[in-house]
Order: C-alpha cells, then structure tokens, then sequence
C-alpha cells in the first residue's frame, strides 16, 4: 500500500558553508545569505521504496537561503517567530511533489562553529519538511506541526523524535479514495485523514478563499484568463503560503484543462533572472526580492498584496454572455447580502433559495466546491458541442475555424480572440490528446455537464453522491510511553549518523579547519608565529606549503580514480581540492594543484579524461586562474594554460576536446600584458640561444598562437597580440608574414570544426534573453548545491511535455510582432520597420548561430551544462536553438539527450544530433540550404533560422520519414 508521507527531511547549514554567490566559508552574521543543503532524512538515502527526495529540495524550502543570527526564537520579536508553508515541487514528466516546511531559527552545531570560528551561541535558519506525493496540505501541515511542537515541548516525548518520525512517515498509508479514514497519533495528538472519491473533481485540500480575498473580481478574471491563454504568470507577496495556495488554486480552477509549462509556485530568490525566460511560466516570487534590472516584457505582475495587476501585453477579455454570467455567479457566492438584498426572503423561486443558501456562513468546503463549479459550467458554455468538431486525422485534432463559425452563429459575434487564443493553446491541445482513446474520457465531468444541461438535468448531479461514512483504519503506536522516560531537546536533534557519514563531515570540516589555518592566516595572525625568527618563519611556512602540495596530490589522484557512477563535482575530493584553491590567500593552494597536474603529466599520464571528470577539471582550473589573476600571479595562470593544452576527452565524433578551448570565458586572455609576459617566459626557458633571432622570435610566437588558437580568441585580437610581440623584437616582414599564415590556418582549422566562439555578450543583449545578473570570470562556477535549484528549473524550462506547440508559436509571434529581421553589412542583425500600423512592440529574442553569418529566430531549450563553455557560462544559456561546433545546425530536446541520430538537415554538410520530437512540430532542411520549422498541422510556415544566403523558396512539406 502506498504510504501517506514519503519523506521526512531537515535542510539548514551543512558542514560545508557556502554563500549564495558562492564563496566558500563563513562572511560574517546578518545581510549574507548561505546556501542551503540536506541535513537529514527519513528514510536512509540507502533505501529503495521510492525515488530519493530531489536534490532541488534544499533550495526550494529555504528559498532566501540560510542566515545567521545572534539569537533564537523571541516572544517579543514577531520575526523571530517560526514560519510553516507548503511547497510544490514539479518533476520532469510534469508530476507534482508536495511538501510542507517550518523555516526556524535553531542553534549552529558545535563542530561547525570551531571549524569555522563562528561567533558562540548563534544560530542559522533551518527547516523540516514532510514530503508527499498527495496534494493533502492540510494532513501535511498538521502532522509537521505536531512533530516540531513535539520537539520543543517542556513536557517532552515519550520516545526519542527521531522514533516518532520514523513510525509516522513509516506507517500511515494514503487511504482508499472514498472509503477509508486514516486515523494515527502523534504523542497525544489524534489525526485525520481521508480522500474524496475520485469521480469527481480532482483532490484540492485547500480553500480558495485567499484567493479570492487577495484580488477583486475583475483582476481575478484577468488572471483567470492570462492563465488560460499560457501567459507568463508572475505571483508576487511577502507570505510564502500566498504564493503557492493561489498557484494551485489557479491550475484547480481551471479543470478540466492542466497547465502544461513552467510551475515553480515558489522561486528560490537567486532564480531571479528566469523571469525573463521567454517560455509560458507560472512562478511566485517573495516581494522582497529585488525585479527592477529585468526586462520583464509581456510578464503578468499579479501582486497579491496590493490587489494589483500589471503587464505591457494586452489580455483580452473573456467572451460574452459567459462573462457577463461568470462574474454574477462569482458575486452570488462572495456576496450574497449583496446580491440578494432586494429578493424575498420567502421560497417564492430558485433563485432567493440560491442566494441565502451560502449567506452569513463562514467560507468552507461547500463554498470551495461551489465556486469550482462555476468554472465547469463556464467551460461547458464556451465550449458547447466542441466534441461535434474532434476529428483526431493525421493533421487535426480539432477542427478550430468550423467550430468559431458555428458559435459565431450561436452569438451573432465574430470570432472572440481569447476563444481563438485558448483553442490553440497548449492545454487545450493537452485535453483534447487525453481524451481520445483512454479512459479519462469516461469520467470526463465537463462532457457530463454538457449533457446534463442539454437534458435539462440539475448541473450538481454529475457529482458523486455522498457516500456511506468511511471505515475507519487506526495505526496504533506499540511502542509510545513504555519505558516511562522523557525527552527533551534544546535544538533539533540529529538523526545518527552512519560511520561513513560522520567520517565525511569530519574530513570536510576537518578542511575548513585548515583552510583558516593557512600560512597566510597564521603568519598575519597567530601571536607564536610573530614571535618566530625569520628563518623559522620560513622553515615553518616551507612545511605548511609542503604539506599542502602532499594533500593535493592524494586528492588529484584519488579524484581520477573515482568510478563510472561517481559525480566528481559531488565527490569529497573535488570539494576538498576546490577548498584549498579558494581559501589560500597566498595562492599555494592553486600554484600546487596546477604542479601536481604537471608532475603527473611528466610521469607519463596520457592526460584523457571522462566526461565528468573533464568538468571537474576545468572548473578547478578556471577557481586556480581566476585566483592567480586577482593575485597577479602571472606564473601560475602560464603553468595552467599549458597544461589545459595537455588534457583532453574525446567528443561524439572521437575527436580530442582540450580543456584548454573551455576556459576562452576568462578575461585574463584579453590583456596584452599577459601574453608578453608568456613570450619573454618561453624566450628565457628556450634552450635554443644559439640560434637564428628572428627564427627563435618565430618560433616562440608559434607557440604563443597555438594557444591562442586553442583557446578560441577570435583572429583579429589574436593577430594584434602577435603582430604587437613581432614588431617589439624587429623580426621582419618576411616572419611576420609567415606568421599571419601560420595563425590563419590553425584558426581556420579551428573553426572549421568547433565553430566561431560566441564573445561573451554583456547582461542585456539585444540578441537575446537579457540576465539581470551577469557572471563575472571570476564567479562563473556553478556550485553543486545552488546547481541543483537551478539545473531544476532548467528541466522545467525544457520538459518534455506532449507538443511544444504553444512555445513555438509564441516565439513566432514575438518575431513577427517585432518586424522582419535583416542584417546590416557586418551581419549584425537590426529590425525592420513594420508595415502594420499600430503594432504593438514586443521582445524579440533572438540568439546567434555559431558558424552561420545570421540571426536564429527560433527558441528551443537545451540545459545549462551543454552549452555553458561555449557562451561563456552565461545565467541565461539554455533558451536557444544552438550552432553545433562543426558548422552544423543542432536542434536540441532534452529528453532525446545522448539518443542516436534521428534525421539530417537537407543543405547542410553537418548532421543533426538530436531532432526535436514534439507532436505539432518538425524541423526540416529545405533545397535552398534553409532550414525550416513547420506546423504540421496547419502546414504554415512557423520559423526560420536564418544564416544562410540562399532565399526562401519552393519549400515542399516534410514527408513522413522526416518526422517519425
């Protein structure tokens, strides 16, 4: 039997301490964020009843991250106060997670405050959820209250908390829709819970009320309609409940339709910047956070504390008479004084009965259901004898034009553009896919309404009758209140550790300890060192950075050891090395790494790395560079460069991928100074004195732009540092000729398979999705545990869902709203005048096309991690159809990552590694050497990628090959 709750789980402060924008340590009390991570769970993490909780989940349930305070829970300081709010997490095949948290302040472990020498008696957010796969908030809440006031209850428990979890989470089933009554304890406290039958609406275990309460009726119609017609849906308020309550009341509400795109009802505050994502969402963002460096273009703003809604895109209204009849029927339930005050109060029709029927009674479950039901009955009059137009053929579901006209006729209306705008929607497409042929169609409650008003029927008669009063089931607890003995906590307990586990948090602590106990710290700062003698200065710093460089040896050994099933990035080794880098003001920690990769390079290591510990590796090099940089330790950063020349993995096509091309994003390379410094290194080391001058210059510089090539600096900033080095040492024409040869071919070479680097743009690009935070070189690694929130929220961007439709066309609507694009002599893309007067701006997005000349003018979705190196570890990467480093046109999905070809782009040289398999769309190569994106259903022309210099022309319709 299926359980009830699925996990216990407590986030906070970790032993490995790490800000929000990703420095490591401890920076001091107040105003600095931490990020969070998983501090315990019920079950173990070694069990294998259901999937392990996401690893998002941290960051979600602490979405401002952790903060330290100098005191605890105060009855005079209502922000010291404990917070409970539920969550709502959303996987990859579109199911929903649930979970209920309390966010308290609770005292900082002792081990981690001595190694990080944090202040005594402090103490840092934390939080404890249940997590549940049922959309039971009530049960969920409940029961993680009664454990949290369990804990810090002056009575105590009768057995240890950690006990009481375990028979809780494992122990209460989820019970049989309509027929059974779980009941269980906690301590004393006696819970409920049940499920109704599941013929009638889907399961909402929460009221609708703060909806309705937070906005007036007219702004909750507008939003009613954005949400139907997949806008971009930003909730803003300062409660986090708010957020995720009026989300889910809003995909409640509208049934029988789901909402098919992005649903993060609560955005962790560093996700600020996927606001401006140009895909349908529906996000929550706490009020405090600060939206003002965003383009936020066609977003719906609904502020939940102002009753206010704001957007730079029109919404068009909902269609009469339905929303003529909505609006009433929506008064009647909220006002019913109101409504009714000049009726009788005798039952002389329906109607009076109607209105006094909700009047003077608090909001409860039969308000709820009542005003879900006016939305059914909403859709079954907008949607009258829609089944009469299903035609489910090989190129339509639904016949839309022949419907607008037959309810053209019905309301002497033309066609409404919100009608038409839903029917192409996504959602509806979604419902109407999931009612032919399965047996959803069955217990489809809007076809039953439609009928039973047709017939004339009570609209209330499609429900379920109430059913006979449930069999009740009890969980007993044997083991509660034997021993007699009480317990009490002044914090939340630890569940115990395993062997492993305490070992790992004490070597990581272990390295934290050590970090602030760096030659430099303890020169600067420890009273014994300063009354040391020079010499014994030295001989002591001589040993640390000794014992330093043994360290990172073990470690880099150890970190290429690790298994096929090992994630580096997660490994101990990785985190322990990256310590080491970043801590170390003095720079011992990344001279010594970039050694111990040198050394094992001349022991005869063959330098092929894995795909993962490729990764690894670049980015604790880019940490060493980047440190070097700010400390102007120029050796170091050549030391690096050359041996990022030396490692390489091989890529799809088994050719060799350095390390050296994914470290381009670094500015180091731009200055001048650098590489002069590099040639009079290679000149002094160069154990050719005797030879030729000029020949000797020549051949230096050879290696100067081999690297420079290697890296991907565009040709004409590389030839100016080389023709600058040239001109320096008076080589001559005639070499400096040889040289521009020499540079040009290799830099051909170069392209000729991995593409033009794009330069890094600036944080507003009018080519493409603005990112209100640009990452700085110095702070362009993505740490695991912010990754995680983030890599999720990139899956959401990315899902595959049944059709992409919608998102397709709504970039084609951006496109062509914002004029035709065309290109000025030096190919950089500007907009043409539109020829339709009035047209409202729109944002256009638009990415280029690495080794095309043009502008791509269609959006796709590829994750962070395939496309971060070469845009230069941009926030915003993952919103484009991207360039493959071949010259080839890639388009990306997701779910067909790492799968075998799947079709080839007539007119290209390349092929395409992945091909997009949404339903509604194809991507097909033309005979013009176009490429082109086609509705199958309409047989429109949707997109094209422009780039190319042949025109548009005798495109003929994909066959079916092309598509399967």
């Amino acid at each position: 039997m299926a359980r009830m709750f699925e996990y216990f789980v407590v986030c906070g402060l970790g032993p490995e301490i790490r800000t929000v924008d990703g420095n490591r340590g401890f920076h001091g009390i107040g105003g600095v964020q931490y990020l969070p991570s998983l501090l315990d769970q019920y079950p173990s993490p070694n069990h294998s009843l259901y999937p392990p909780p996401p690893p998002q989940l941290p960051t979600c349930v602490l979405p401002a991250g952790v903060e330290f305070y100098t005191s605890g829970f105060d009855h005079n300081d209502i922000s010291t106060f404990p917070r409970s709010y539920p969550i709502v997490l959303t996987e990859g095949d579109g199911s929903k997670i649930y979970v209920s948290c309390i966010a308290f302040r609770d005292p900082v472990c002792d081990d981690i405050a001595e190694a990080y020498r944090i202040p005594a008696n402090s103490f840092a957010d934390k939080c404890i959820c249940l997590v549940s796969r049922s959309p039971s908030f009530h049960i969920l809440r409940d029961a993680l209250e009664e454990l949290f006031a369990l804990c810090f209850s002056p009575n105590g428990s009768s057995k240890p908390l950690w006990d009481v979890i375990a028979s809780v989470v494992s122990s209460v089933p989820l019970p049989t829709p309509a027929k059974d009554r779980v009941l269980f304890a906690i301590e004393n406290s006696l819970l409920a819970v049940e499920v109704p039958p599941k013929e009638g609406l889907p399961h909402a275990d929460i009221s609708f009320q703060p909806l309705v309460q937070c906005l007036d009726v007219d702004n909750f119609l507008q939003l009613f309609t954005a949400v139907l017609l997949e806008r971009r849906i930003l909730f803003r308020s300062n409660k986090y409940s708010l957020l995720t309550l009026v989300s889910e009341a809003m995909c409640y509400l509208i049934y029988p339709f789901r909402w098919q795109h992005v649903y993060i009802p609560l955005l962790f505050f560093s996700g600020v910047d996927y606001i401006d994502a140009p895909t349908p969402y529906m996000m929550g963002l706490h009020s405090g956070v600060d939206t003002s460096g965003l383009t936020m273009d066609g977003v719906v703003v609904v502020d939940l504390e102002h009753n206010h809604i704001t957007t730079t895109e029109e919404i068009p209204p909902l269609p009469e008479p339905e929303l003529s009849l909505l609006r009433s029927e929506i008064m009647k339930l909220l006002y019913p004084n109101v409504v009714g005050i000049d009726q009788l109060k005798g039952s002389l029709g329906s109607s009076s009965e109607q209105y006094s029927r909700g009047s003077g009674k608090p909001w409860g479950e039969d308000h709820n259901l009542q005003f879900r039901f006016i939305f059914l009955k909403f859709f079954a009059s907008i949607l009258g004898g829609y089944r009469n137009f299903i035609e489910n053929t090989a190129t339509h579901v639904f016949n839309t034009q022949a419907f607008l006209k037959k309810r053209s006729r019905s309301t002497n209306q033309p066609p409404e553009p919100m009608i038409t705008q839903f029917l192409d929607s996504q959602g509806f497409l979604d419902y109407l896919e999931r009612g032919l042929g399965s047996d959803e169609n069955n217990n489809n409650l809007l076809d039953k309404l439609q009928d039973a008003i047709g017939r004339g029927q009570n609209p209330l008669s499609i429900l379920p009758l109430p059913s006979a009063e449930p069999e009740i089931v009890t969980i007993s607890d044997s083991g509660a209140g034997l021993s007699g003995a009480k317990y009490n906590y002044d914090r939340f307990p630890s569940n115990i550790r395993t062997e492993e586990q305490e070992e790992k948090r004490k070597q990581i602590l272990a390295t934290a300890g050590g970090a602030l106990s760096s030659p430099a710290v303890l020169i600067g700062k420890d009273s014994k060192a300063e009354s040391l003698s020079p010499r014994e200065r030295a001989a002591e710093r001589e040993r640390m950075v000794l014992d330093i460089k043994v360290k990172l040896q073990g470690l880099w050994l150890r970190l290429l050891k690790l298994g096929t099933t090992d994630d580096p990035l997660s490994s101990f080794e990785y985190g322990t090395i990256l310590a080491l880098i970043e801590s170390d003001a003095e720079g011992i920690g990344g001279s010594g790494f970039v050694e111990c990769i040198r050394e094992h390079i001349h022991s005869g290591w063959a330098c092929q790395l894995s795909e993962e510990q490729f990764i690894a590796v670049k980015e604790l090099l880019k940490t060493a560079i980047n440190r070097a940089t700010s400390r102007n330790d120029m050796a170091t950063v050549r030391d690096a460069l050359e041996v990022s020349a030396e490692m390489y993995k091989k890529d799809t096509n088994n050719v060799s991928d350095y390390v050296q091309r994914h470290l381009r994003s670094l500015s180091i390379w731009e200055e001048l100074r650098f590489w002069e410094g590099y040639f009079d290194y290679l000149m002094d080391r160069s154990s050719s004195k005797s030879a030729n001058y000029a020949t000797l210059v020549t051949t230096q510089l050879i290696i100067v732009a081999s690297h420079m090539a290697g890296l991907g600096l565009p040709d004409t900033h590389a030839w100016y540092i080389i023709e600058t080095v040239a001109e320096k040492n008076n080589i001559g024409y005639k070499q400096i000729i040889k040289l521009r040869g020499f540079l040009s071919h290799i830099q051909q070479l170069y392209i000729s398979y991995w593409g033009m680097y794009s330069i890094k743009s600036q944080s507003v690009s009018p080519y493409g999705l603005p990112s209100p935070h640009p990452q700085d070189a110095n702070n362009d690694i993505q740490q695991p545990t912010e990754a995680s929130g983030r890599s999720w929220v990139q899956s959401m961007f990315s899902r595959d869902t049944s059709s992409r439709a919608n998102s397709f066309s709504r970039v084609r609507k951006w496109t062509s709203d914002s004029g035709p694009l065309a290109t000025t002599e030096n190919g950089t893309p500007h907009k043409l005048d539109s020829t339709a007067a009035g047209q409202k701006k729109i944002q256009a997005n638009v990415r280029l096309l690495r080794g095309h000349t043009g502008a791509v003018t269609a959006l796709h979705c590829v994750t962070r991690r395939e496309v971060w190196d070469l845009v230069g570890d941009r926030e915003d990467a993952g919103f484009f159809i991207s360039g493959s480093t071949d010259c080839s046109v890639k388009v990306w999905d997701p779910s067909l990552r790492g799968s075998e070809l799947r079709a080839t782009l007539k007119g290209h040289t390349g092929t395409v590694r992945a091909i997009s398999s949404d339903r509604g769309k194809v991507v097909s190569g033309s005979d013009d050497q176009s490429v082109i994106v086609w509705d199958k259903q309409t047989t429109q022309l949707l997109e094209e990628l422009k780039g190319h210099d042949a025109q548009l022309f005798n495109v003929s319709r994909p066959q079916p090959h092309q598509i399967a």
